[in-house]
């Protein structure tokens, strides 16, 4: 297991989580530019960190990695865990930086139905994205791939940011839940949703790909 690559996967995840809370929580009015925040720095890690963890930062991503067979099981599973950890860690740091934390959800007034179909299919989008951009033979070497990636979730959080928050990702999904900003309760629906997108765009991938 790459030591070094789980260490940039922390790094990168960690300054996500950390970026939506510290963005999301308070932001009010229709100018709302957290999106902005969010896609940027996505960007910014997957461009400082991309060589050497790949820049999943992302457990969907891994997931839709290692089925399109770029990464190992046990780098996949090193992964998860430094990627919810990160998580977890950005969540405890907003709630010591900001002084008001939510007391109730932000985002919790959706119907499963939406909810699956919005995380489904921008996460779909984001998996699709990085496959095509970040691991296709006919990609390689291209100096776009975290433009792209960072702009998928930016695109995808004013899109349909209003229905669920916009996660599409399982570890964004469970610091946002310590923050508050997802519903606990609802949380089944992004995980299902964003774990099934990632299944669901490597084997399209593969079938578009099939030299590779």
């Amino acid at each position: 297991m790459n030591v070094r690559a789980l260490v940039v996967e922390f790094i990168g995840t960690f300054f996500l989580v950390f970026t939506v809370g510290m963005a999301v929580i308070g932001a009010t009015g229709a100018g709302n530019l957290a999106p902005l925040a969010i896609g940027s720095v996505l960007m910014i890690m997957i461009f400082a960190g991309g060589h050497i963890s790949g820049g999943h930062y992302n457990p969907a991503v891994t997931l839709g990695v290692w089925l399109r067979g770029k990464v190992t099981l046990n780098d996949a599973i090193g992964y998860w865990v430094v990627q919810v950890v990160a998580a977890i860690v950005a969540a405890i740091i907003v709630g010591l930086i900001k002084p008001d934390m939510p007391t109730a959800p932000l985002n919790d007034g959706f119907s499963a139905i939406a909810g699956l179909l919005a995380e489904f299919l921008f996460t779909f989008a984001l998996v699709y994205v990085v496959l095509n951009v970040a691991t296709a033979k006919g990609t390689e070497g291209n100096s776009f791939f975290g433009l792209a990636i960072g702009f998928t979730v930016l695109s995808g959080a004013f899109a349909v940011g209003g229905i669920t928050g916009g996660s599409f990702n399982p570890a964004v999904t469970v610091g946002g839940s310590i923050m508050n900003i997802f519903a606990w309760t609802n949380i089944w629906i992004y995980l299902v949703a964003q774990l099934l997108a990632g299944v669901a765009a490597a084997y399209v991938f593969k079938y578009l790909h099939p030299g590779e």
